[in-house]
């Protein structure tokens, strides 16, 4: 097997063991085993899909279009401010911060940076305004 897949696949190991990581599955696995939330997304998902069948209709009641649009909103509203959707959006972002910056890092070191010093605050941000100059 080539090295650097090897490395990688070491790599893979070590982020299954970090904290980050294991607070992400752990939030993952509470939401997809709460009732309650479950319930309240399958009732997002039906009103979704009755908002399409609504839209794609000739006859279009902009009544119930405005009801069905509203209850999506408060429905969506009540499931990212649930406790349980919360902490996964917590955890998630985490995890996303810690694979972004990995990717950035490896990404230098294809670009020529030194492995040893190169980090992700080093990195483009888009604003020329605070950068140093391209390298």
């Amino acid at each position: 097997m080539d090295k650097i897949i090897a490395q990688t696949r070491e790599l893979g190991k070590m982020l299954q063991q970090d904290e980050r990581y294991k607070a992400y599955v752990a939030a993952r696995d509470k939401n997809d085993n709460d009732p309650e939330l479950q319930q309240l997304i399958s009732e997002f998902n039906d009103l979704r899909a009755d908002l399409n069948n609504e839209m794609i209709k000739d006859d279009k009641d902009t009544e119930k279009l405005k009801e069905l649009d509203e209850d999506i909103k408060n429905l969506y509203s009540r499931i990212m401010d649930s406790e349980p959707m919360i902490a996964f959006n917590e955890a998630k972002s985490a995890m996303d911060s810690l694979l972004s910056e990995i990717n950035t890092i490896i990404t230098m070191c294809a670009n020529g940076e030194d492995p040893d010093t190169c980090s992700a605050s080093q990195s483009c941000t888009g604003s020329c305004a605070t950068c140093g100059g391209c390298h």
